[in-house]
């Protein structure tokens, strides 16, 4: 690194059970697969759609993928709440505070991750923060098994769907 170039981002390791260790470079985090934590907001409109997003080809992990989450790697120190309403300000260009609603572990072979999946309801308008997002829309639900067998998606927010889903009460009204 260079006088000029810009700091590096730091982010906290975790132990096995989510315990925060240390602090590192992303770069450092990425490149070791090291158990990080992270950020998933699922936003909804009030139709109850979600919002799917692709991300930009530039991304440290699953360039090009379509995403059910908004979100990202927590800066070191910043808590899980903090982190959920940055993410959601950065990449969707609004202020809102997401709902928490679990905490979530997820491992596959690009990472490792002690989670925290949080809700948002919001119609938009969105501007979608360039270097993250390509294109993103609302789409129902129901169409949610098509389109994941049509286009690559990012496998940890598949996974989050698939908790959210099998943790959400019958008759929840917290999106209707």
């Amino acid at each position: 690194m260079t006088p000029d170039s810009p700091s590096p981002e730091w982010v906290d390791i975790v132990d096995s059970d989510g315990h925060v260790i240390r602090a590192v470079p992303r770069s450092v985090m990425r490149q070791l697969r090291l158990p990080h934590r992270a950020v998933y907001v699922l936003v909804f409109n009030t139709a109850g759609h979600l919002l799917v997003h692709q991300r930009t080809f530039t991304k440290d992990v699953y360039p090009g993928f379509w995403d059910l989450c908004v979100g990202g790697v927590p800066q070191a120190g910043e808590s899980f709440p903090f982190a959920a309403s940055r993410e959601t300000t950065e990449e969707l260009g609004i202020e809102a505070t997401p709902t928490y609603l679990f905490d979530v572990r997820y491992r596959d072979e690009q990472t490792d991750v002690y989670g925290q999946v949080f809700v948002l309801r919001h119609d938009g308008p969105f501007r979608f923060q360039a270097e993250e997002i390509r294109h993103g829309e609302f789409v129902p639900t129901e169409s949610l098994p098509r389109l994941t067998q049509e286009r690559p998606f990012c496998p940890d927010g598949l996974f989050v769907w698939s908790e959210f889903q099998r943790r959400r009460p019958v008759g929840d009204s917290l999106l209707g």
